[in-house]
This record gives structure tokens, sequence and C-alpha cells, in this order.
């Protein structure tokens, strides 16, 4: 007989709908528009009951879901998809004097004496194509060589501006059926940019050259969470059904493009004439320095979709459409010294300070050198004349050097930290140089959010707007100044009421009793994340035990190498990061593991590891049981491995166990072996 369903299966279908319909808005309004209306804690609160929800009735559970947009395990490779139709390349022009010529070739096959065309930025990223079946998303595609390119649906699933499913009402009012193609490009903000470059070089890895090169490595990682991390945009300005445009006009295409909730370019331009385009050339220029991504040019296509048909195609390009493209600008002058800055995660970024000079209409004085490395590269010292280029980044960087000065110094980093002037780290074989001292001015605001952070101190309430105010009061100056906030200072600070003042000082109070883990990972340790921070805890039960410790007893702890081992040492030898954690001991915050004694050693000599979204516990619960009857929880899947415990999408370490032919249970299983005799 076919089940039946029950009132109660119905509300939580209905609950679960509602709750990924609210989801899918806010992601619209966060990703699309930049319009969020509410907190990011109210945002993860419906993800986290959504997914709560889904694990609890796995038949719900569907492809399209926000909960599944980063999942399954990294791939060995990409898969080759041929396009409906070619992506095919722009043909350029570099003056409006080219311009004219293809527009004079436009006229003269159509016939038209007029012909209005569209313009569009330029966006410089990575094309891709996006297939949607009955509304779904199911496959992503790059470019490649025009004719074929690569599966990149899980990268793909992760770029939040891609809508998972399409809402029917919004098909119907775009006119648009449910089996469709969108083209576009995808691509980072300059922001995310040197956000990523930043983790880069903190976690000693290279630079990106520039974005472009970021978002097309981003795209084709071999595993979607790095994707998801990156924080891709995605911008459409091509849409097909059956291999066709849909719609009489390209305009119309983009109207049709935003109904259904995608980006395009903030401000394309229907033109009447070749001198309006000219004139929004000019007009996109000014303003694209202070555009949120980088543009290299702008786009110019014929409007009328059956002219467009008329112009056709070359083997390479179609003949309806042709990229304007920004010269790159470029002027010689003296570089008068190499200085350093100190970036808020507290790596040293040597940047070069020039004689002024104007390059593109704007006055250049400093550029980043990005590290030792490329300064050794450029051959370049202080009093050389030098090539700057000026070619759509804010940033403008050294090309090469022109003529070297009469006094070759080769440039050090410095010893100590130009902000707070403590000792500074380098690693061999490392790129970067890096002040550890949590309390330096140039990285004290970073270290503190870090520290109040939800997977450290978990102080909730403590957002930047705040963090910021009190670093500019003079208020906090270390982690320990934050215990030591009273209620007329909270309420005195901007946007912060009286209740809500209250609300912060019990979440600072209450951080005080955490777990020795949690404060391990906040102080921000070198390298040492919530799994390594969970770890040395558990192994040397206090702080002071853990400062004390040698290189030879850190690599005793399981998972901790000589890199990490490096990284706690470093940190500890610093006088001012020593001082910080004395301060935080004096104000009352646990310094010790204070684990309850094992309920029973049923578990005792068993090493466990867990895989997927349990339904009843979180991860962090699931290994304190394991803990708490004497056994043992891993992050990775090995030969010593007792058992694999699997949720709902369970990633690589599930594949692994049977390879390895490790024992795999499922939650009511796992709770089985917890159960009494």
């Amino acid at each position: 007989m076919p089940k039946v369903a029950t009132a109660t299966s119905r509300e939580v279908a209905k609950e679960i709908a509602n709750l990924r319909d609210e989801i899918r808005h806010h992601e619209y309004l966060y990703y699309v528009l930049d319009e969020p209306r509410i907190s990011d804690a109210a945002f993860d609160r419906l993800m986290e009951r959504l997914k709560k929800l889904e694990a609890e009735h796995p038949d719900l559970l569907t492809p399209d879901s926000p909960t599944q947009r980063v999942g399954g395990v990294p791939r060995e490779g990409f898969q080759k998809v041929r396009h409906s139709i070619p992506m095919m390349s722009l043909d350029n022009a570099f003056s409006f004097e080219a311009l004219g010529e293809f527009d004079r070739r436009v006229r003269q096959t159509t016939g038209h004496e007029k012909v209005a065309y569209v313009c569009e930025q330029k966006f410089d990223g990575l094309s891709l194509s996006l297939i949607y079946q009955d509304g779904r998303l199911v496959r992503g595609v790059t470019r490649g060589d025009g004719l074929t390119g690569e599966d990149v649906t899980p990268n793909v699933r992760t770029i939040r501006s891609i809508p998972l499913l399409m809402d029917p009402s919004l098909l119907k009012k775009a006119g648009i059926r449910e089996d469709f193609e969108v083209r576009g490009e995808a691509m980072m903000t300059r922001k995310a940019f040197e956000e990523l470059n930043e983790q880069q070089e903190a976690q000693g890895g290279k630079r990106f050259a520039n974005p472009r090169n970021a978002a097309a490595g981003t795209v084709r990682v071999l595993d979607p969470t790095i994707t998801a991390s990156r924080q891709l945009e995605f911008f459409a300005y091509y849409l097909l059904v059956d291999g066709r445009i849909p719609k009489k006009r390209h305009s119309e295409v983009l109207e049709a493009l935003a109904t259904l909730r995608f980006k395009a370019s903030y401000d394309w331009q229907v033109c009447p004439s070749m001198d309006d385009v000219e004139r929004y050339i000019e007009r996109c220029e000014t303003r694209r320095e202070k555009l949120p991504y980088e543009i290299d040019g702008v786009v110019i296509k014929v409007n009328e979709i059956p002219l467009q048909n008329e112009l056709g195609f070359t083997s390479k390009a179609p003949r309806w459409a042709i990229a304007y493209k920004y010269p790159a600008h470029q002027e010689t002058t003296l570089l008068k010294e190499i200085a350093v800055s100190v970036g808020r995660t507290g790596v040293l970024t040597p940047f070069a300070v020039f004689a002024p000079v104007q390059i593109g209409g704007v006055t250049v004085s400093k550029s980043t050198l990005h590290n030792l490395d490329e300064i050794r590269r450029l051959n370049v010292h202080a009093g050389d004349t030098v090539l700057v280029e000026r070619a759509g980044e804010v940033i403008p960087h050294v090309l090469k050097v022109v003529k070297h000065g009469s006094e070759e110094k080769q440039f050090e980093m410095p010893s100590k930290c130009p902000v707070c002037g403590m000792r500074v780290y380098h690693t061999e074989g490392e790129v970067a140089y890096r002040c550890v001292n949590v309390s330096c001015p140039a990285r004290r605001r970073e270290s503190i959010l870090h520290f109040a952070g939800r997977h450290a101190m978990n102080i909730d309430g403590l957002g930047e707007k705040i963090v910021v105010q009190l670093i500019e009061k003079g208020l906090v100056k270390d982690f320990a100044d934050l215990y030591k906030l009273d209620l007329a200072t909270l309420a005195g600070l901007e946007r912060m009421a009286e209740k809500s003042s209250q609300n912060l000082l019990k979440e600072i109070a209450a951080s005080k009793k955490n777990s020795l883990a949690r404060l391990v990972y906040a102080i921000g340790i070198p390298f040492v994340g919530e799994r390594t921070a969970q770890l040395v805890a558990a192994h040397f039960g206090s702080m002071g035990r853990l400062r004390d410790a040698t290189d030879e007893e850190l690599l005793t702890v399981e998972e901790v190498g000589p890199k990490i081992a490096e990284g706690v040492r470093e940190f500890f030898s610093e006088s001012a990061n020593r001082k910080s954690i004395d301060r935080l001991a004096a104000v009352g915050v646990n310094m010790k593991d204070e684990r309850a004694a094992p309920k029973s050693s049923k578990l005792a000599g068993m090493t466990f590891v867990f895989t997927g979204t349990l339904a009843r516990h979180s991860r962090e619960q699931a290994e304190a049981l394991v803990l708490s009857h004497g056994g043992k929880a891993a992050s990775s899947v090995s030969k010593k491995t007792n058992y694999v415990v699997v949720g709902t999408d369970p990633g690589s370490k599930f594949e692994k166990a049977k390879t390895l032919g490790v024992r795999i249970l499922d939650e009511a299983q796992f709770e089985k072996l917890l159960s009494p005799k």
C-alpha cells in the first residue's frame, strides 16, 4: 500500500519548503542586489534549522536545496562537455576609429542607415555556461576552446549569486521556458581578491597575479569547498532556449536575466548611435576604478536579434559584437624607497614609494611589491627608475626596472615589526614574513574579531562595527580588555542600546568558561585551526603546559607536524603574547582542559571518525560522546581507525573507509554501541 503522509510529515515538508524559499530570497538580496535585510547570524539560524530538518527527514532532501551548494568529494578530473552552440570570443577595438569601422560594416551589411547598440561593461573573468532543466541548474561548463568545455558543476553550485532553482512565476514573468541556458562570467571582486591573497600569504602560499587568474583557478579546483570559500560572483549576459535567443532584442535578454534574478552589468545602456557608444565608453572609464570588480573594456552588441542573425559569425567571432579595450597606462618614475606594511593577519608586505606620477589621470605614489621573492625577481632597489603600469587595477604595479640607480643597495625584510617593534618571524621555504604579536595595532581588529568568532570564544553580538569603535576609542587594546568593559561604556557606543549592551556583557562573561580548546584556537596561533586546537588542548591539559612545550613534545601530538610545532613555538616565544595570556588568566578566563571524568570505558582503545550530517548530534557532540566513554575521535581515516560513522551526504572519508575495509556505522548503530548492555 502507498505510504500515507501524516499531518506531522506534511507540516515538516511545508516548513522545509518555506525555509528554502526564505533562504533563497535572502541569498538574492545579499548576493545579487547587495541589500541584506537580516543579520548574518539570523541567516545562519535559518540555514541551521533547514539542515537539521533535512538530516532528520532525508527523504525530503533535494539537490536544489540551499544546503546542497557544497557537497560531495573532491574529483580526480573534469569531464569534457560539448557546447550547444559555440562560445565564441570577441574581436577587439582599441580606438574610436576602429569602432567607427565596425559600425560602418554593420550598416553596410544590413542596409540600415542607423543601428542601435547595447553597451555593457566587459568583465575580466572566466566564461561559463549554465544549463537549466525543469527550472533546476543541472550543469555548469567552462568556455574551454569554445566548442568543448569542462564540467565544473559542483564548483558552480557554490557561487551564491547563481540560482539553483527557478521560481516558476519568475520564468513566466520573463517569458522563458523551464529548459534554458545562461552564459556569463565568473569573477572575483577586488575585496575578495585582496582577502584571498592575504590568506595565501598568511598560509605561506603564493599570491594570485590578478582577480581573473584567481577566479579561473578557483572555478577549476577539484575540491568545491575551496571554491565556496573564495567568494566568486557570476554576471550573466546571454540567454538561450533550444540554442536560440528567445527575445527580439538583446536589451530584452538583459531585462529577462534580471527578472530571473541573475546579476548583470550594473549600467548597461541602449545607444541609438555610435556617438552615444563613445560617450558610454568615456563615462564608464571615469567610473571603472570605483567599481567593486575589475573591467577591461566595454562590449558593444547590435541590439536587434534579427540583425544579429543576418550579420552572422566569422570562424572565431560574431560580426554583430565587438569589445572596446581600455589601453594599459604606463609611465616611468623614480622609486624613492621600499617600505613595509603589516596586514591584518600579521604578514609583512613590502611596497614601493614613488616620486608622484600621473598614470591615466590618477596620481600614483605607491605600489605593492608583494613579497621579497618578487623584489628579487624584479631586481629592484631604492633609487631605480621603474616602469609602472595601471591597467584596470586600483593598485598599480611595477613592470620592470628601466634604469638602476647609482647605489644598488639590496632590500632586506626588517627583523622587527615596523608597527609594534616586536620580532619578525620567517619559516625557511615560506614566502611570508610575519609579526605574531596578536596585540600589534596593525592586526588588532582582526585578532579580536577572530577571538570573538563563533568557533572561537563565541561572543555573539561582538561584530566588526562594535570592535572598530572599541579600538578607535582606545577601550580595547588586547583580548583581556574585553572582560573589563562595563554597561555605561558599551551603551555609549553608536547603535548600542542598554539592552543590547547587557546582552553583550553576558556573552563576554559566559565566554570565560569556554573550553581550553576554544581559547587555544581563539588566540590566533599560526597554523593552529579548530581541530589542532582540540588535539593540543587535550594533550597538554593547560595553557601553561602548552606555552612551555618543546618542539619534541609538540610533535608527539597527533596531526601536529613541524610547521604547526614551529607556529606554536613562535607564538609563545613572543613576550607580548605571553603577557596577553597572563592578562586573560587574571580576568578569570579558563586556562585548563576541565573535561569530566569518562562515563565509562566501553569505547576504550577505539578510534572513531565522523563524516556527513548526523540527525541527532552535531559533529562536536558526537566526538564528545566518544571521549566521554573512553574512546578517541580522529579527523582522518587510516588503518588504525576502528569505526567510521556516516551521516547524510558523506565525504571522502566514507570512500576511504570502504577502500581500507574500516567498519562503517550509521548513527543508530553508533548509538547502540553507547547504550547499556
